[in-house]
């Protein structure tokens, strides 16, 4: 026993060998840069002894600049990459000496997630490896929706069968849809077909009685959504409030359950209720009532647990002395259930989470990512008890409740809810705090709690967590912890990721931003980071138009805006290329992925670049001068079963807003026109010295955009792009070069 108690918890590796590939290959590029950053810089002041125009040449040099300056920020990730390993196995066997774990699962609209699949994630989150007297589940139902109400208390009702089941068999997808869905963990033996059979029986019987529910509650939908706007705060314990004749009769390890409790905040139109931020905030201050746990973990409602023992892994760091008093919380990547082969959508976000990730967590810790992680409560409500402290002090913090200031002291016992009559009279305490006028006067949102300054909770908490000299660690284990549902059109990828570029953006024009913010704990290279995470999308699309516009109306004209082939030069502008696309090759195959994968990760960043990173920013930039209220739009979740056909298939599907699309269309229109006109100009003019990179530029351009031009020109099925879309695509491109060349040539 001693000698298990001396071995660690975790270890974590330094990838050497990742790291000086990456430190060699980031040193030659840069003196690459350095000499094209030269050569721009002494041709600006050379220009008026040529006949090329000032303003293309300014234009196409502040791109690079932005695109290199991007760059060096984003070698910070890649300098001490590392992994980690838990040893769940080296926890104290004594279940009392583990502390308590609540569970947050977050959902806002059941017309977009449905309701079954929140309520597996519910199940799965039920049915972690952890004693069930220290597992509490909360949630969060913002739209006060009484279909989620009725799922939560169906799925309290299937675990009781479903969780005794887990338990003897050692299952471990315990996402019953999932479970049943893949035919996972088939332990053999007559007991356990059986068994198997009578619980998936009683699985689809609880679907149809949850769907049931969602088709009845249609009917009534405009009442619904008034409600979603529109409703007081509603608590309910299911382990008081959720029993039947049949559910009296179960033996005792059936009734050996989680603490599963259900909460819909109160809102009202004329009071700002802050989205996912201010839900998490009332559960935090709800489960310090009910609960009080030390350590939360935060689930999106489609984030359902895939392996069991997520939570005592997350406590090999957690419990660790050496790095537990300053540790915030522990990372897991976000991982998906349904991405085709070749990630057409780049939907795995594999350079995030198998690449910058790592990187940062070498350098102080990764960012919080939204779901999947376990933070500690005294991060987020760090007590400022202390003896002689006034209570009026206490007040304006953490707000009129001297119950829940109670809760911050570490002898506090929370509301001891082990009975119906009991847990009746303390949710009357509960609901003062779910109201949507508590938080008035008070630092909720600004000083505790999830921030509410940007749409991105998750982000901006984490880097003022970071600020103070908190840390984090990012765990990414061979089995995924936690998996989803990513966006199978190009409409949610665009919509999510033009949400994701607003609050970044938000951000950066804040006074959280992190190249102003001081003082700061952070390391420089941590800082980096964070300089790269909310400038990239703004240094990004503002640097894809120029290259996606410039040289091709200067290849039109037979302005040469790159070296001559034969120049010394000229190698250094394709090293810089060839080195960029290497690089990314190098590590889309190291992590599991293929040519295809990242042929299509190339082209998925220039969609994003043209449209949503363009959208989202200039968002960020209405907020920021109030021009514009902040919104939040959930992720749709809802399948189409022809977009998801395409998807699985590899085929883009266009079926998207013409703000997404034209952009799109109209930039691959203009470089198929200037392609073509700049070949028939260099044949004629024979100038191949001189226009080759620009041609180059423009081919590369057309190639990665062949499933655009394919679905313009070949394809008749419903995910085509529009005659109307590529007609009205066409004569923006049209107005594009025709104003091009007027401002080019003057």
């Amino acid at each position: 026993m001693e000698h298990q108690h001396s071995l660690p918890l975790h270890l974590s590796h330094f990838q050497k060998e990742s790291a000086i590939v990456s430190r060699i290959l980031s040193f030659f590029h840069s003196l690459a840069l350095a000499s094209l950053l030269y050569y721009r810089a002494s041709f600006l002041f050379s220009i008026n002894n040529t006949n090329i125009p000032l303003l293309p040449w300014v234009m196409l040099s502040t791109a690079e600049l932005l695109l290199s300056f991007t760059w060096l920020l984003q070698q910070a990730f890649l300098w001490k990459p590392i992994t980690r390993t838990a040893f769940p196995e080296r926890l104290p066997k004594d279940e009392q000496q583990l502390p308590g774990f609540d569970v947050f699962v977050c959902t806002a609209d059941p017309s977009k997630e449905p309701t079954v699949e929140v309520m597996n994630t519910v199940i799965s989150a039920m049915a972690l490896d952890y004693p069930a007297g220290k597992l509490h589940v909360y949630v969060s139902d913002d739209g006060g929706a009484t279909v989620t109400l009725n799922g939560v208390k169906e799925a309290w009702l299937f675990a009781k069968s479903w969780l005794p089941f887990c338990r003897k068999f050692g299952i471990t997808t315990r996402c019953p849809g999932a479970y049943f869905r893949e035919e996972g963990d088939d332990v053999g033996g007559r007991e356990f077909i059986q068994q198997k059979e009578k619980v998936k029986e009683k699985y689809e019987a609880f679907k149809e009685r949850v769907l049931a529910a969602v088709r009845s509650a249609s009917v009534g939908d405009a009442t619904n959504k008034m409600t979603a706007r529109d409703h007081p705060p509603f608590i309910q314990v299911m382990n008081y409030n959720c029993t039947d004749a049949a559910a009296a009769a179960d033996d005792a390890e059936a009734a050996d359950m989680p603490l599963l409790v259900y909460v819909a905040r109160e809102k009202r139109p004329s009071q700002p209720h802050h989205f996912k931020a201010g839900a998490l905030n009332v559960l935090l201050r709800v489960s310090a009532m009910i609960s009080n746990s030390e350590y939360i973990l935060v689930l999106d409602c489609d984030m359902y647990c895939n392996d069991p023992t997520s939570a005592r892994q997350a406590l090999c760091f957690h419990l660790d002395p050496n790095i537990s008093p300053s540790l915030a919380f522990v990372q897991f990547p976000q991982k998906y259930h349904n991405v085709c082969q070749g990630d057409i959508y780049d939907s795995r976000l594999r350079s995030t989470f198998e690449v910058l990730w790592h990187g940062i967590d070498g350098v102080g810790g990764p960012i919080l990512s939204g779901t999947g992680f376990y933070i500690k409560r005294q991060a987020l409500c760090h007590s400022p008890l202390k003896e002689g402290l006034d209570l009026k002090e206490a007040r304006e913090c953490f707000g009129p409740s001297n119950e829940l200031i109670r809760s911050l002291q570490r002898n506090y016992k929370p509301i001891a809810v082990n009975s119906k009559e009991q847990s009746l009279a303390s949710l009357n305490e509960v609901q003062f705090l779910a109201s949507c006028s508590y938080e008035h006067q008070t630092k909720w949102g600004e000083e505790v709690g999830f921030l509410y300054h940007s749409v991105l909770e998750d982000f901006l908490t984490g880097l003022i967590l970071h600020y103070k000299g908190w840390r984090s660690v990012y765990c990414n284990p061979a089995r995924p912890q936690f998996l989803g549902a990513t966006p199978t059109n190009l409409t949610d990828l665009l919509v999510q990721n033009t949400r994701w570029s607003a609050g970044l953006t938000e951000v950066a024009l804040s006074k959280y931003c992190p190249l102003i913010y001081g003082p700061s704990k952070m390391s420089i290279l941590q800082r980096m980071c964070y300089v790269w995470m909310v400038i990239f999308p703004s240094c990004y699309f503002l640097s894809a138009w120029p290259f996606a516009t410039i040289p091709q109306l200067c290849l039109l004209h037979g302005i040469p805006l790159y070296p001559k082939v034969s120049s010394p030069l000229f190698i250094v502008f394709v090293f810089i290329f060839m080195s960029s696309q290497l690089k990314h090759l190098y590590e889309v195959l190291t992590t599991g992925g293929s040519i295809k994968s990242w042929c299509n990760e190339q082209r998925i960043w220039m969609i994003k670049s043209l449209t949503c990173h363009v959208y989202g920013s200039l968002d960020g930039v209405m907020k920021c001068l109030g021009l514009r209220q902040t919104s939040f739009i959930p992720t749709n979740k809802v399948v189409d079963d022809q977009q998801e056909k395409h998807y699985q298939m590899g085929i883009y599907d266009f079926q998207t807003s013409n703000a997404y699309l034209v952009p799109l269309v109209t930039a691959v229109s203009l470089n198929f026109t200037s392609f073509v006109g700049g070949i028939a100009r260099v044949i004629i003019e024979g100038n191949w010295d001189d226009m080759f990179a620009q041609l180059l530029l423009s081919g590369y351009i057309l190639f990665m955009s062949c499933p655009v031009i394919e679905a313009m020109i070949l394809r008749k099925d419903s995910g085509r792009v529009p005659l109307a879309t590529t007609t009205m695509s066409i004569v923006f491109s049209s107005l594009i070069l025709a104003l091009g060349s007027f401002i080019v040539l003057s």
